[in-house]
């Protein structure tokens, strides 16, 4: 084991232990249609977990059970994509969406405007909201949306664009109505129509965006969502709210998944003076809202492990690829780059590989009781076309005192590999919808 491949850890508690984490109108804000072009827009987002008194482990421990839950339905959209091609055209299915992020934002809707919490979602399209009269309506943290109350609602008919835009729709009396499943049971309805929007935490920053197309969902059942009243998609479909604000570009900056300071959204261009490292953003025609990276390999230390990259490739059944998600916590690679990513640290790693399972995470180690040195490796880099990701230790170890483990931060998937947002903690992720493009920069996330 070379020196070189490895990090010394002094003291080991300052750099892996973490302990417990410490809407009205305005005169002056914009108004704008959303053929507009928008000045930035600053947004901050708070981890769905930051109001529990939770150890950075506990938080990460709730991620990996919502984060395997989605790793699932992401599999589901796969297989229901690859299979839509034999069905008929008179047949209806509701297809299946990722739903449950890791991160909330929030908005205003209407006139008078009426603030409500969503879900971040870089994995699906639909803007949503609970609406009343709910047939079925879950607990939300603020009164439900009531369309009678705003003089700016406006059901779409069902030849609108963005009714056939839907992937399952039906007609009322020309209204749109639509149907989200997101694979565990759990499910939006409604009346598709359209409304202001307003975004902006401080009167004198807000925007106000007309005619934003969203689902006013009147049932809406499943677990996970009491959270928020609704859920905001940013893939790169025609119903995303990037696709609608006409804005191909939005960045974002998540804080540590402990730290008490929230994380930043931007839509609309994000000037930096330092330079990022970028890459292409790759698509798959049978999945086009998805963003797909171009992963073609990773080093462990000074170690490339040795791994075909046509592992990473998205196949011609549209499984397969690595998509960056911001709703999934650890990241998740096709079992061969996981076993030989797991092999190498555990070669690099000079602790007893703990076999307790009692984290949830498949890689742990057993940490000294008498010593607060170790060596672990010293960095982890993501190599994607023309671009080298070099992480952070905290963004794929994860100590805690109380069990004495350290563990890697990652896991096993069949087929779809996802990056996830631990990974992304302390860079800014920039998206350029319309260059195909994304690009990372380290950044301290709570001095932006």
């Amino acid at each position: 084991m070379a020196a070189s491949s490895l990090f010394l850890l002094v003291p080991l508690f300052a750099l892996l232990f973490l302990g417990h984490p410490s809407s009205s109108t305005s005169r002056s804000r914009a108004l704008i249609t959303n053929t507009d072009s928008i000045r930035p827009i600053r947004l901050n987002l708070h981890h769905v977990d930051s109001a529990q008194n939770l150890s950075k482990l506990e938080r990460l421990q709730h991620g990996i059970k919502r984060g395997q839950a989605r790793l699932q339905r992401f599999n589901s959209i796969v297989l229901a994509a690859s299979s839509s091609a034999s069905q008929s055209s008179d047949q209806l299915e509701a297809p299946v969406y990722a739903g449950r992020g890791a991160y909330l934002v929030s908005l205003s809707i209407g006139t008078p405007p009426k603030s409500y919490s969503a879900v971040l979602d870089t994995g699906s399209d639909l803007i949503w909201t609970q609406c009343k009269p709910c047939s079925k309506c879950y607990n939300q943290p603020s009164p439900i949306f009531d369309p009678k109350e705003s003089s700016s609602f406006s059901a779409l008919s069902c030849s609108s664009d963005l009714c056939s835009a839907l992937p399952s729709s039906s007609c009322d009396k020309n209204t749109c109505n639509y149907l989200y499943s997101y694979g565990d049971n759990s499910f939006t309805q409604g009346i598709l129509a359209t409304e202001t929007f307003t975004f902006g935490e401080n009167k004198k920053d807000q925007t106000a965006v007309k005619n934003i197309g969203f689902g006013c969902g009147e049932d809406n059942e499943g677990d996970g969502l009491d959270q928020a009243s609704g859920l905001v998609g940013l893939g790169r479909g025609p119903l995303s709210l990037i696709s609608q604000l006409h804005e191909p570009k939005f960045s974002y900056c998540l804080t540590s998944m402990d730290d008490s300071a929230a994380s930043t959204l931007f839509l609309g261009s994000f000037p930096s003076s330092k330079e990022p490292v970028t890459t292409s953003l790759l698509t798959n025609p049978t999945l086009p809202s998805f963003y797909y990276l171009p992963l073609e390999g990773i080093s462990v230390g000074e170690t490339r492990l040795g791994i075909d990259k046509s592992i990473f490739d998205i196949k011609k059944d549209a499984s397969g690829g690595v998509i960056i998600d911001s709703g999934t916590t650890i990241t998740y690679l096709e079992k061969e780059a996981y076993e030989a990513l797991k092999k190498e640290f555990i070669s690099q790693t000079n602790l007893p590989v703990d076999t307790s399972g009692s984290t949830g995470l498949d890689l742990c180690f057993s940490l000294p009781s008498d010593s607060s040195q170790v060596k672990i490796p010293r960095k982890l880099v993501f190599h994607f076309k023309d671009a080298d990701l070099e992480l952070p230790t905290q963004n794929y170890m994860v100590a805690d005192s109380s069990s004495s483990v350290a563990c890697l931060a990652m896991g096993a998937s069949s087929g779809l590999s996802i990056f996830g947002n631990l990974q992304q903690q302390n860079v800014l992720v920039n998206y350029d919808v319309l260059k195909e493009t994304i690009s990372f920069l380290p950044t301290q996330c709570d001095s932006m």
